[in-house]
């Protein structure tokens, strides 16, 4: 209630301080526009480059692709496999579950994954 009540102080303040809308000619609205396309502007161009670079992309990715089992095939299988002394072997001894290599393979690359991301973000 007596936030609403004003006593002579608060007017004579509000008075002094009560500013009038500055003639500008319409600056500040084409300010604030400029800003407002630039940040669309900015927004759209991260997704419009990958859509652009994705297409470029697609015909190479499709030959390689392509050219995948013929290069699998040249490369002796021992390098492809994956020796189990560099997955870590993690246990829960609490509840004796054993983790697959499999899951900590996958967790590693969902790791390396994210990190990826993050670094193409910035």
């Amino acid at each position: 209630m007596a936030e609403k009540l004003k006593d002579a102080e608060d007017r004579l303040l509000e008075s002094m301080f009560r500013v009038d809308a500055i003639a500008d000619d319409g600056f500040s609205q084409r300010v604030l526009t400029r800003i407002r396309r630039r940040l669309w502007l900015q927004r759209l161009a991260l997704p419009i480059a990958i859509v652009i670079g994705g297409g470029i992309a697609i015909k190479p990715a499709t030959q390689f692709l392509a050219a995948l089992p013929k290069l699998l095939a040249i490369v002796p299988q021992s390098v492809l496999d994956v020796p189990s002394g560099m997955l870590p072997q993690l246990q829960i001894d609490s509840f004796g579950l054993p983790f697959s290599q499999l899951l900590v393979l996958g967790a590693m690359l969902l790791g390396a994954a994210v990190l990826g991301i993050r670094l193409l973000e910035e």
